[in-house]
């Protein structure tokens, strides 16, 4: 499912970043990344994406109003979003999903997992 899809990664960490750029990248998605989440409102207002996978806590705006920003603008076309935390996946997931979100996913998390996650996600 991964050929020609289009992908925004936002999170402040540059670890996590380079890892997902890195494993995307070779799973032929187009990427784009940013680094917090006013960024990432911008980038969704020019571009259109397939997914887009957001950290939690971010300089500027946190992925949680990212995420409801993006899907309460968005039709049906909008993106997936997955939301991407350190914290309790068990307590967050519900904010998660009222915010417009599709999955959360802890972390740190398997790339398996993550892509099993996207790829529900598109399907």
């Amino acid at each position: 499912m991964a050929g020609g899809k289009k992908i925004l990664i936002a999170d402040d960490d540059p670890d996590i970043v380079d890892l997902l750029e890195t494993y995307f990248i070779g799973k032929k998605y187009e990427v784009v990344v940013v680094m917090n989440g006013k960024d990432a409102l911008k980038k969704v207002e020019n571009e259109k994406f397939d997914i887009i996978l957001l950290d939690v806590m971010m300089p500027y705006i946190d992925g949680y109003h990212v995420a409801y920003e993006i899907s309460s603008k968005q039709e049906s076309s909008s993106p997936k979003i997955i939301i991407m935390t350190s914290r309790d996946v068990s307590t967050e997931k519900g904010i998660a999903l009222l915010s417009g979100a599709v999955e959360v996913v802890q972390k740190p998390f398997s790339l398996k997992d993550l892509q099993s996650k996207i790829d529900a996600a598109l399907a």
